[in-house]
């Protein structure tokens, strides 16, 4: 009969090995569902749209600026209270910004110059370069306005009530 040296026994049996790893894929479970992947990517697209909003209009406020004054021609030819798009789209952009109304013509900042904005920003989940995902107000009273369309809910998962994601000047 062979004697088993006690000093040879070096490895872990198959039951340590076992009950290590389910340890590890229980914590490795818990962490995951702490951190929610979900929630945090639709904060990231959230602060991705804070910035944007805030490129627009310093283009906007640099643009004027520059110009003594004088507002780049889409924004003197647009009317005054009402919300537009942003995008190259030149109609069909009527309904196309969540719950915010706007007019049926988007507001084109494209041709403002690469010294000003040489991107427009699109909304990081359903923008387009004819419909950005973000509109544009001149404010009779305010300055101008601009803001996100479709911001998320930040609750876990992604779900709660979306911000309001808007800059005014």
């Amino acid at each position: 009969m062979l004697k088993r040296n006690p000093e040879n026994q070096n490895a872990f049996t198959l039951v340590e090995l076992i009950i290590v790893i389910a340890i590890v894929a229980i914590l490795a479970g818990a962490i995951f569902v702490a951190i929610d992947p979900a929630r945090r990517l639709h904060e990231a697209r959230n602060a991705r749209r804070w910035s944007a909003v805030n490129t627009i209009l310093d283009a906007v406020k640099k643009f004027q600026t520059d110009n003594d004054g004088t507002h780049y021609d889409e924004i003197v030819n647009s009317n005054t209270d009402t919300n537009y798009v942003i995008g190259t789209d030149g109609s069909g952009c009527l309904g196309t910004c969540g719950s915010v109304p706007v007019d049926d013509e988007c507001i084109d900042f494209l041709d403002m110059g690469a010294a000003y904005i040489s991107v427009i920003p699109k909304d990081p989940k359903t923008g387009t370069e004819s419909n950005t995902g973000y509109y544009f107000n001149r404010s009779s009273v305010a300055g101008f306005l601009v803001g996100a369309c479709l911001p998320e809910g930040e609750g876990a998962s992604g779900s709660g009530t979306p911000p309001t994601i808007t800059v005014t000047r």
